[in-house]
Formats: structure tokens, C-alpha cells, sequence
């Protein structure tokens, strides 16, 4: 059986159509998760499990001071590429390649991980990324979610299977530990439109089907094919893939609420 580590490490050899394939975030959700530490200078935030850059290039358009962390070396080739001039680190959430808050003026005022919570261990992860936030500082979670309540939607996930993250909000959403006291959350609803080749890139993103035998590939590309001629997603054809995005964000204690994160 296939464990969670190495689905989470699959993606670097999909990266090209894991960038295809995959949304943007909506500005608004990352607004929301950076709200508490906006202000006039630029938002020092980490982008853990960055991926190919797709939550990176958004928080950069907000004026964001982003480092870029990811455990796959391929996947953050393809962000520099993407996204350049942004830094780039191995880690992962339980061991961030960045210092302690208070041991260096960059200190950070948020975490941000999109469509990544699910790989990690909830425990050592808040941990972690509390040691390198300021006091008041905010954890951000981001999943973009196909909307499976529009019958071809859920028929699309049942051919390609459910993912870890979509099992995880499924039971009512991501755990966070101390210091962190609790999570807010908010949902945005939104449309994408998709050509066939787009539709078929966001299905081979998949860790699931990144890592399925030969087999089950052809099996999943014979159905998804038969799925796409139904919708009219064929050639240049436009279908428009529903999805909910849903963000979460916690804080850090400020100064007076606990003191100095440990």
C-alpha cells in the first residue's frame, strides 16, 4: 500500500502538468488568511509546501515578502521558474529550514500552506511553525475543493478516487494544536473553465494516479475520456469545473496572551 509520505513526495516527477493542471487561489481566501498581520510593510509569510508556486504568485501580488518551502527539490525548480526571484528552501512543515522568531529580524508573520495541511503531522507541524512566527502571528490553510454536490463532478472523483485532503475536510476540516487555539474559516465558490487538456493535466496531478500501476492508468484514462465526450469537454470546448475553496487561519499568541511562542 502506498503510505502518505510517498504520495506527498510524488508530485516533483508531474510537476509540468501538476502546473497545468492544478487552480490558483482565489485573492480573496489569501486575503482573509493574512488579514490579521496586514499593514503597511510587506507581510513576511512562508509558503510551506509551495509546490510549483501557485499560492506563492498570489501572495507576491499582494506585496507579500514570501520564502518559498517545499520537501521536493523538482517541484521548486518548477517555482522558480514560475515564480522568480522568490527563495526557495527544502523542509517541510515539522522541520523549517528558518530561524526562531526573535533570533533574526525576518522574523515571520505567517505560515501559509495550500492544499499541504493533509500530508503533515498536525501535532509537530504547529509546533514548528509556531517556533518561527512572531507573537500574533497566523497559520493559513487553503484547499481548493472541486464542487462534488454537480453529479459530474463527483463522478470525475470517484474515477481518479478521492484524495487525502478531500477525506480530511469530508470529516469536518484540519486539526491545529498548541499554541494554536483554534481555527476560523471561511468558503469561497467559483467556476473554473477548463479545456480537455486542461481537465486531463488536473487529473494526472493526481498523487493517486502519479503513482498508479500502469493499468490503473489506462483504466482511469479510458473512463475519464468517456466521462469528457459526455460533458462536451472535447477539443477546445470549455467546460467549467466547479470548485469551493476553503480557508482556514489561526494565531499565535500575542505579547500579553502567553508570551513569546515556544
Amino acid at each position: 500500500m502506498r503510505d502518505a509520505q510517498d504520495l506527498s513526495r510524488s508530485f516533483g516527477r508531474a510537476a509540468d502538468v501538476y502546473e497545468a493542471g492544478r487552480p490558483d487561489y482565489p485573492v480573496e481566501a489569501v486575503s482573509w488568511m493574512l488579514a490579521p498581520v496586514g499593514g503597511a510593510a510587506p507581510v513576511r509569510v512562508a509558503d510551506v509546501g509551495a509546490g510549483t508556486g501557485k499560492l506563492t504568485r498570489v501572495l507576491r501580488s499582494l506585496g507579500a515578502d514570501v520564502v518559498a518551502v517545499d520537501p521536493d527539490p523538482e517541484m521548486l525548480a518548477a517555482l522558480r521558474t514560475a515564480v522568480p526571484g522568490v527563495p526557495t528552501l527544502v523542509g517541510s512543515a515539522e522541520a523549517l529550514p528558518l530561524p526562531r522568531a526573535g533570533e533574526s529580524v525576518g522574523a515571520l508573520d505567517a505560515v501559509v500552506l495550500g492544499q499541504a495541511w493533509h500530508w503533515v503531522d498536525p501535532g509537530a507541524a504547529s509546533i514548528e511553525v509556531a517556533r518561527v512566527l512572531r507573537p500574533g502571528g497566523v497559520l493559513g490553510l487553503v484547499w481548493n475543493l472541486r464542487d462534488e454536490r454537480v453529479p459530474w463532478v463527483a463522478r470525475l472523483t470517484a474515477i481518479m478516487k478521492g484524495s487525502h485532503a478531500e477525506e480530511l475536510l469530508a470529516r469536518g476540516g484540519p486539526e491545529v494544536r498548541p499554541p494554536f487555539a483554534g481555527l476560523e474559516e471561511q468558503r469561497w465558490s467559483w467556476e473554473r473553465p477548463m479545456t480537455q487538456a486542461g481537465l486531463t493535466a488536473m487529473v494526472r496531478s493526481r498523487s493517486y494516479v502519479i503513482t498508479a500501476g500502469a493499468a490503473e492508468r489506462s483504466r482511469i484514462e479510458a473512463e475519464i475520456a468517456e466521462l469528457f465526450d459526455e460533458i462536451g469537454a472535447v477539443g477546445d470546448a470549455e467546460v467549467r469545473l466547479p470548485y469551493v475553496t476553503r480557508a482556514f487561519r489561526a494565531r499565535t499568541p500575542g505579547r500579553g496572551e502567553g508570551g513569546e511562542p515556544t
